[in-house]
């Protein structure tokens, strides 16, 4: 997936309010952006970091900066977490996910179960489904040196734990569904339920396994001009 271009590198002054971040551009101006991700960012919200901003020509935005990426120790990381279904999405079309080729339609934001929409749902010429659900990844808590773990979530989430409900409700139908934990960043090898951070969700996800749900979880190559899936991570039980 391409990012917009271009992006403006600041630095991270700091982030609050879970959707605001002071940043000082390379110009020395400092601005309130953005920040798309409604989560904790643990190990990300250090004043001093390098950031890249993208730029909104929108004059009804009270805030046209957006903050796009982070450089931490590891490289860079994606902070938006709006923009993996589309990374994911453009993975399918290109044949890039195996697992996830012999469809012949994919379609975004479909309603199903209670009050949700999937992510993607794939259907073939036979007409069967595959709900395709992608969750955002950027906890990164251990401190080993090269490839480390990367974890999900990083704060409690009903909302994830019922998408997971949602999901085994289609396997029981006779459907196929995926969950695909994509990590936006790149130094880490392996993934785990953070089962501390949201003891529910790590019992609902495991349940989720035993009830036919598949899980996948990939890693991506960043760069300023773009995010695209790289490798596939394993994934740690227990």
């Amino acid at each position: 997936m391409q990012l917009p271009r271009p992006l403006y590198p600041g630095k991270l002054l700091k982030r609050y309010k879970r959707f605001l971040a002071d940043v000082q551009l390379e110009s020395g101006e400092n601005i309130t952006a953005h920040c798309p991700n409604p989560g904790r960012m643990i190990g990300l919200n250090d004043p001093g970091s390098n950031v890249w901003l993208s730029l909104s020509r929108n004059p009804k935005r009270k805030f046209p900066y957006t903050l796009e990426l982070m450089e931490v120790t590891g490289g860079l990381v994606g902070i938006n977490t709006g923009i993996p279904n589309s990374i994911v999405a453009d993975a399918i079309l290109d044949k890039k996910i195996s697992e996830l080729t012999g469809y012949n339609s994919l379609r975004r934001e479909v309603k199903y179960g209670g009050k949700s929409r999937i992510d993607i749902l794939l259907t073939d010429v036979g007409g069967n489904r595959c709900w395709v659900e992608v969750k955002n990844v950027h906890l990164r808590r251990d401190k080993n040196n090269g490839p480390g773990i990367a974890e999900f979530p990083d704060s409690v989430t009903d909302r994830g734990t019922r998408h997971i409900n949602e999901l085994a409700n289609q396997v029981a139908q006779g459907d196929r569904s995926v969950l695909i934990f994509l990590v936006q960043r790149m130094d880490c090898g392996y993934f785990k339920i953070a089962k501390d951070i949201d003891p529910k969700y790590y019992h609902t996800f495991v349940k989720g396994l035993e009830a036919g749900i598949e899980v996948l979880c990939f890693d991506t190559d960043i760069c300023l001009e773009s995010i695209t899936i790289r490798n596939k991570l394993e994934v740690l039980l227990g």
